[in-house]
């Protein structure tokens, strides 16, 4: 998994066994979801991110089921997708893309990458209300808050309390504690500079990462590097408590024999990210994509989502491991920022980061 993908199991992970095998699963038949249209057969390339992973046997069920062989392409983080996605699109890299987010999903729309496609799958009535205003060539598919993750066994054993808010981390106690993947090369540092952007306001989130570089905030190149090698409470023994990650990872880190999380995420610093499949324009196969697509709004790969992928899924219907009901909450007021303002000042924003936090 590359450097920049933002999902995997912590080591210390109880639920291990449930791991990011790519392109694995369970059941994708069963329950009362109907079963794909048969197409005759032939292959459908899904372009997706580096942290795309069904459990054991779902996608062979999916292929047993239509007919259809699923080939995987997977060029990097969520960013590195959709710029691929741009530069590719007049011989497009595959039929169905998964994994562009709603920090992405209006440049998407805008280069004309994806075409309209209304799914009549069982989570699609759910999916609707995630959707890009005024476009229907994205499906949202699952969604998570990114947010500040802290290791309570740091804490305790310094005597140090634990940061609650974004402000916190500018105060002189939290001097180099923290740790974030870049904003310009992982799409959970993207989300969390928009988070201090809708937390701030235009005027006001320059000031706070002047702040946060003046306290000794590190920048990592990608998530896994900041949680695996510079949190202390991400299995590598690193040096810093805090570091950004999802509300979804603290159940991730549950020690054998335990009953409680290692880590907490920091509810009060969050921003809320949607992933979306859409049908590429151009695609070989737009009818598998099509078929793919619904498949990943199916009941099984919706049930599946928090294990594999440890998002939220879109789909109401299903049950959420218990784990998550206990130590995943979802922030009850996650930063906002619109769509439409990302697009037109992702490259602004991120130009301006730079400087700060590279000097």
């Amino acid at each position: 998994m590359a450097s920049t993908s933002r999902r995997t199991v912590p080591v210390l992970a109880p639920l291990a066994a449930l791991a990011l095998v790519a392109l694995a699963g369970c059941s994708a038949v069963g329950g009362d979801d109907p079963a794909p249209a048969a197409s005759g057969g032939g292959t459908v390339t899904l372009v997706t991110h580096d942290s795309f992973g069904l459990s054991d046997g779902l996608l062979e069920s999916f292929e047993e089921e239509s007919g259809l062989t699923v080939e995987v392409v997977q060029p990097g983080d969520a960013g590195t997708l959709v710029n691929q996605l741009v530069l590719t699109k007049d011989a497009p890299l595959g039929d169905l893309v998964f994994g562009v987010d709603n920090t992405f999903a209006s440049r998407a729309i805008a280069e004309g990458v994806v075409e309209p496609y209304t799914s009549s799958a069982p989570a699609a009535e759910d999916a609707a209300t995630y959707a890009v205003d005024g476009s229907d060539a994205l499906t949202a598919v699952d969604f998570g808050d990114v947010c500040l993750n802290v290791d309570h066994a740091w804490f305790a054993e310094h005597g140090v309390a634990e940061p609650t808010t974004l402000d916190d981390l500018t105060l002189p106690e939290y001097k180099d504690l923290l740790v974030v993947p870049s904003a310009v090369t992982s799409s959970p540092g993207l989300a969390f500079l928009l988070a201090t952007v809708g937390a701030k306001g235009e005027d006001g989130w320059q000031a706070y990462w002047t702040a946060l570089a003046a306290n000794g905030v590190k920048v990592a190149q990608g998530w896994s590097d900041a949680y695996y090698t510079d949190f202390s409470g991400g299995g590598g023994g690193g040096p810093r408590p805090v570091v950004l990650s999802y509300a979804s990872s603290p159940p991730f880190t549950v020690p054998e024999g335990g009953n409680s999380p290692t880590t907490g995420a920091l509810l009060d610093t969050c921003f809320r990210q949607v992933e979306y499949a859409g049908v590429l324009a151009g695609a070989a196969n737009p009818d598998g994509a099509q078929q793919l697509l619904d498949f990943l709004l199916s009941d099984d790969v919706q049930a599946d989502i928090p294990g594999s992928m440890y998002m939220y899924p879109v789909s109401t219907a299903v049950d959420l491991p218990e784990e998550w009901a206990r130590w995943a909450p979802l922030a009850d007021a996650p930063f906002e920022v619109t769509p439409a303002d990302v697009d037109a000042h992702r490259e602004e924003w991120l130009s301006a980061w730079s400087e700060i936090v590279t000097g």
